[in-house]
């Protein structure tokens, strides 16, 4: 297994916090992570059910197992637990006691708030980056096998098909999550609905409309997509607002935590057909603008990212905020020759500022040249020379 890049900030989080919480998707390499970083903890997987059962059962005698240190795997099985962790940091608060892993985010940070506020240091890890992922296929610079691929680690540590890989996702971990988190009784229609998303990546969703192509309630939907949200499988872009002088958008667009999820609810079977279907640009995007975030979030940072559209159309595919009116423009084209309306919607932003605020803009596209045009950076991220990413 490669070195993950969050392994700094959650050592540098150890040092600091009694206890460190690391959130994330199902499979995206959390146990292997802290197993690796903190090899002198115990080890309890609260999703056994003989472990759970200690836990519940005499929660300071499961305590009083691992003093020295413990790692309490998928803690959002049992929450009361962290009362119980709290009152052993309160007597002790060394360093790095406690690393505890969830993925159900609503769990975790209500026991969080209500028990270990100012105790943990709370981090994200996601599945792999493209630096990441890239350890294993170097040479590799074309969107579509990413896209195909998605990923997940067990894909490329383990050399998994990603069809079985992710239909055995949907069963084993998605369905199950979410009838923990709901009571969801129409799996047909949320099948069609997960299917229906992935159809509109990259794409303003109204809920009114999704409701009547899955022929259930926008309230309905609005719970799914919550829930979806919430066990890291949907990643909600919102609108930017300001006073600007036009009327903007108001819709969020939504995209795929992992976009190899996204590809197989296509239906899509090899890079070709990732090439060539009416989808590839909003697969691109969600390549990218994934990547970002979770590179960004992989640092110990939490990204401001957002969109620009107007009532004109005019729009800028991401906006990430570096500091008060400093901005980061990003515009994604999935092509490889460098047409001069691909800046459009990046001409409109800039110009609707006010004086005050500083863009830089960038246009990420599938060509080879990296050139500077009117003020923008023009560049693939996808290729092996591009640098890490950084809002610095």
């Amino acid at each position: 297994m490669i070195e993950r890049e969050l392994k700094h900030e959650l050592q540098k989080a150890a040092g600091e916090y009694p206890a460190v919480t690391l959130m994330g998707p199902r499979q995206s390499g959390k146990t292997t992570i802290v197993r690796q970083c903190f090899p002198g903890h115990a080890y309890r997987s609260l999703e056994d059910p003989d472990v759970r059962a200690r836990a519940k059962d005499d929660p300071r005698g499961f305590l009083d197992e691992a003093k020295e240190g413990v790692i309490l795997d998928e803690v959002q099985r049992v929450p009361e637990l962290l009362s119980y962790v709290q009152g052993r940091i309160d007597e002790d608060r060394r360093s790095g006691r406690f690393i505890l892993t969830g993925s159900h985010q609503p769990q975790v940070h209500q026991a969080i708030s209500q028990s270990l506020a100012g105790r943990t240091a709370v981090l994200e890890l996601y599945p792999f980056t493209l630096s990441e992922a890239r350890a294993y296929e170097p040479e590799e610079t074309r969107p579509w096998p990413w896209i195909l691929r998605g990923f997940y680690p067990g894909i490329y540590e383990f050399g998994l098909e990603p069809a079985r890989f992710y239909r055995s996702y949907m069963a084993t971990y998605v369905e199950r999550d979410i009838r923990q988190l709901i009571r969801l009784r129409e799996l047909d229609a949320f099948e069609v609905f997960l299917r229906l998303m992935a159809g509109r990546v990259g794409h303003l969703v109204n809920f009114s409309a999704l409701a009547n192509d899955v022929g259930v309630s926008a309230p309905t939907i609005r719970e799914w997509i919550s829930v979806l949200k919430a066990s890291y499988i949907l990643f909600e872009l919102r609108p930017w607002f300001a006073n600007l002088r036009k009327r903007l958008v108001k819709a969020s667009k939504f995209y795929f935590v992992d976009v190899g999820f996204a590809a197989w609810l296509l239906g899509l079977e090899t890079p070709e057909q990732v090439e060539r279907d009416p989808l590839r640009g909003g697969l691109f995007e969600n390549l990218l603008i994934l990547d970002a975030y979770k590179q960004l979030l992989h640092q110990g940072k939490s990204p401001l990212f957002s969109f620009f559209r107007d009532s004109n159309d005019n729009e800028v595919d991401l906006l990430m905020t570096r500091a008060g009116r400093h901005f980061l423009a990003v515009e994604i084209k999935s092509g490889a020759t460098f047409q001069k309306d691909m800046l459009r919607g990046l001409d409109v932003f800039r110009g609707a500022l006010d004086t005050d605020s500083q863009v830089d803009a960038e246009l990420w596209y599938g060509g080879e040249d990296e050139v500077r045009f009117k003020g923008v950076t023009i560049r693939n991220p996808l290729k092996s020379s591009s640098k890490p990413f950084t809002l610095d």
